[in-house]
């Protein structure tokens, strides 16, 4: 029997997938769910946006493009980066893809060598697909623990012991997914403190959230003139835009852009030619959607926190960006009897109907933290209100 290779049948997965695939069949069944699980705005895409599509479309835009991506994209995006993030970008530094998750691949793959050892410094919990694209590109994960004490920031005496000469690559994400967490000036400005002391070691910065700010203001660490030149700076349009489905995210780096395209190239030949325009009409025309999108999440991050926190045996923090929560059920899995976060999930979607999401998705257990569950709030008031008292009448 001829067999997948090792490394595809150990490949990790996006687990939000898998769970949504259940609910699905679940909802074909005509059972009531209340989704929590995938992290998807459900808002439409602006119309202008859809627009600029069609017309490219009718235009006949519809060939190859250059694997970077069209001139006009790559200006626009060097100008909003160069706003949003207060630094000088370049067309030239930009190179866009079929969403953003390429590039981690393509990252890893630029600065670490297949089986040589090189380590890769990723956040836990985090999103899934930073491990398995490590794993899969022959480097060394190395998980650093995001704790409840630290409200989920980066632990800056962790780091500092984790970071080798091995080591080639740090991720960070910022808000963050799953916990909502952003790190803020002075913790940016600590990370570079650390990264410049070692010489071959380049920065990933997972800014897809960025635009997803409730409190106070998002701090790149591409700002950082030490660092500047050593981070690869990652974006897409999925969440800001309501854009999931186009596929289309971008990366910045003006040592990197190069060989970025390289494997643009090799795996998908370029981003589809109309999403391209629709993205340009996204960076460049009103941003009045988007910015009633994000008011919205916020509206909605107070409305679940505060219902959350009314629940014997659930604690919540407050996220402070990106649209999920990340409490603490401990007290709530010993009440139902629960044994641990995941048999939580499960008993949640088939005894109370509401679909959310268990730690072990996102990576090990941190001995100490308890259990957690993620729930993306990307959904209407009236969604939250009902599963959440599904939530509370379980539990209670």
């Amino acid at each position: 029997m001829v067999n997948a290779s090792n490394r595809t049948q150990g490949l990790g997965t996006e687990n939000a997938f898998v769970v949504l695939k259940d609910v699905n069949t679940l909802l074909e069944n005509g059972r009531d769910v209340v989704n929590f699980c995938i992290g998807q705005p459900d808002f439409d895409t602006p119309k202008h946006i859809k627009q600029a599509a069609i017309e490219a479309i009718t235009a006949g835009k519809t060939g190859y493009t250059e694997s970077a991506g069209i001139l006009p994209l790559r200006e626009a995006v060097a100008s909003y980066l160069s706003t949003t993030r207060g630094l000088s970008v370049t067309p030239e530094a930009v190179v866009v893809a079929a969403g953003a998750k390429p590039f981690i691949g393509y990252t890893i793959l630029c600065v670490t060598d297949f089986g040589a050892g090189h380590e890769v410094l990723y956040p836990n919990p985090g999103f899934p697909i930073y491990e398995s694209q490590i794993v899969a590109h022959g480097a060394v994960p190395v998980p650093y623990m995001l704790r409840e004490r630290h409200a989920y920031r980066l632990d800056l005496e962790e780091l500092a012991c984790k970071v080798t000469d091995r080591t080639r690559l740090l991720i960070v994400n910022s808000p963050h997914n799953p916990t909502g967490s952003v790190l803020r000036s002075d913790d940016v400005k600590a990370i570079a403190e650390v990264v410049a002391r070692y010489p071959d070691l380049w920065i990933l910065s997972d800014e897809v959230y960025a635009r997803m700010i409730h409190d106070g203001a998002f701090a790149s660490i591409a700002a950082i003139p030490d660092v500047r030149e050593r981070t690869i700076l990652m974006d897409s349009l999925s969440k800001t835009y309501a854009m999931t489905g186009w596929r289309i995210g971008f990366a910045a780096n003006a040592r990197l852009a190069t060989f970025l395209t390289r494997w643009v190239t090799n795996t998908e030949s370029c981003a589809g030619h109309p999403n391209q325009y629709a993205a340009l009409a996204a960076l460049t025309g009103p941003q009045e959607p988007a910015d009633r999108m994000m008011a919205s999440f916020t509206q909605r991050r107070d409305l679940i926190v505060r219902e959350l926190n009314a629940i014997d045996g659930i604690q919540c923090l407050a996220p402070g960006g990106a649209f999920y929560v990340w409490p603490n059920v401990t007290a709530a899995c010993r009440r139902v009897g629960a044994k641990d976060s995941e048999d939580f999930r499960h008993r949640l979607l088939h005894d109370a109907g509401v679909a959310v999401l268990s730690d072990i998705h996102f990576g090990q257990k941190i001995p100490g933290e308890g259990e957690h569950i993620r729930i993306a709030y990307a959904t209407s008031e009236a969604n939250i209100r009902e599963g959440v008292r599904r939530i509370r009448e379980y539990v209670t």
